[in-house]
């Protein structure tokens, strides 16, 4: 019996160490990892089935041409389509510049008086009655100012014509008398020698005087019809946008989707009153310029002093440009009529009113809403005079700070866009058509 207790005992033992042997705890941890893993490459094998598959590597070919050039071919024949696209508009409203000038200048017109016409309508009156009546009162005030500088300019020319031949004398005497010591008979030879090349140059072309006359008339005639169908043109779009450019706006953008829609038209609205602040500050300024200069002209008595104040209120529409040339024709005058110093006074004069200009009434009254670099005002009037002469270094500018602003409005809506979010307007860069609202009898209706 004692043997058979020893036995088992013994037994017991040896399974206990055998149970305990490190090495089969090793066996079965590894059996548990071995399970693990095949569990694993299972559950990954299921989820790259859901999985799109892996898109293929690029050739040998496209791995030969650096990332760099790729990224600039990339955007190489992205930039030559847009160019494509902007060529081909400008060629087609180079074709159509007859209506394309008019609708640009009946948009300067309509933000001018289209705030006269929200305010009659704010007191009961039709809007197609306060519409028509802006657009007369505006063409009567254009033909009063016309009729008076015209006038001013008539009797003035006489004068200026006497001014001229005395400086013509006073260059003759300087010469004379001056370092060139020029004799009498030299100075007769040097006009009698103009005289002779103007004659000859007559005399070459007399064989097609008479087509050219023929020519010149039957394109004279084209020339007058162009004008008056664009006249015509002007003074219909302009009664239509005083009147229904909010309905206008809206039947443009209406084939856009929901968000698009509202996105383009917040960003029109924005534009549109981006216009009417660049119209009234540049009114407000060329006004302001005119009666600085024209009052200056007038204390020292300067012939045409009227007209050259009309000259520079209409150049003032052309930023830099127009201030530049209106400016030196001032001085011109001055010094043909009065001679050099009162040149240097009138010089003296037109600083100071640019000067004031530039860096008191624009930044005030026109502020970060209508803020374009200089550089882009410079490129617009020479990209404006090469397509359309004055009438698109005119319409350039305010062109260029409509697409500015309507850019900016639609950068700041794409992050509010993808979030779901209303977009906010810029109290900088107000939206919003200056809609006068309903006519009077519907809004009771």
């Amino acid at each position: 019996m004692s043997r058979i207790k020893r036995a088992a005992g013994r037994a017991r033992k040896a399974w206990k160490a055998l149970r305990e042997n490190p090495y089969l705890e090793q066996i079965e941890r590894a059996r548990r990892r071995n399970e693990e893993s095949e569990l694993t490459l299972a559950i990954e094998a299921a989820s790259e089935e859901d999985d799109p598959p892996a898109p293929d590597k690029p050739s040998a070919e496209l791995d030969l041409v650096p990332y760099g050039m790729r990224v600039a071919g990339a955007w190489a024949w992205r930039i030559i389509a847009v160019s494509v696209v902007v060529l081909a508009f400008l060629y087609l409203a180079d074709l159509l510049a007859l209506v394309v000038i008019p609708i640009l200048i009946s948009l300067l017109l309509a933000a001018i008086l289209q705030p006269f016409s929200a305010l009659l309508v704010r007191w009961r009156v039709p809007r197609s009655l306060a519409a028509g009546l802006v657009l007369v009162a505006g063409l009567a005030a254009v033909a009063g100012i016309l009729t008076g500088v015209i006038t001013e300019f008539v009797d003035g020319v006489p004068e200026l014509v006497e001014n001229v031949q005395t400086g013509v004398g006073q260059i003759q005497v300087w010469a004379e008398k001056g370092p060139l010591h020029l004799t009498n008979a030299q100075i007769a030879d040097f006009f009698a020698e103009i005289d002779t090349m103007v004659g000859n140059w007559f005399a070459e072309n007399k064989e097609n005087a008479a087509g050219t006359a023929v020519e010149t008339a039957g394109a004279g005639v084209g020339v007058v019809f162009d004008i008056l169908t664009g006249l015509f043109l002007v003074l219909f779009t302009t009664f239509f946008f005083i009147r229904d450019g909010h309905r206008i706006w809206r039947f443009v953008t209406a084939p856009l989707s929901g968000d698009a829609r509202e996105t383009f038209r917040a960003a029109g609205h924005a534009s549109w009153r981006t216009l009417v602040s660049y119209t009234r500050a540049t009114i407000l300024v060329a006004f302001i310029d005119a009666v600085g200069i024209g009052l200056g002209l007038v204390i020292l008595k300067i012939p045409l002093a009227i007209p050259l104040a009309a000259l520079v209120f209409l150049t003032a529409f052309i930023p830099i440009i127009g201030a530049t040339f209106s400016g030196i024709v001032a001085v011109l005058v001055a010094l043909v009529a009065d001679g050099w110093v009162t040149a240097l006074i009138v010089l003296g004069i037109v600083i100071v009113v640019q000067q004031v200009e530039s860096h008191l009434l624009q930044p005030l009254l026109l502020g970060r809403a209508v803020s374009v670099h200089p550089l882009a005002v410079i490129l617009a009037i020479g990209a404006g005079l090469i397509l359309a002469g004055i009438i698109g270094a005119l319409i350039a500018v305010p062109l260029v700070a409509m697409a500015n602003t309507a850019v900016r409005h639609l950068i700041r809506a794409r992050p509010s866009a993808r979030r779901g979010e209303p977009v906010e307007e810029d109290p900088d860069d107000p939206g919003g058509l200056l809609d006068p609202g309903p006519e009077p009898g519907a809004a009771r209706a």
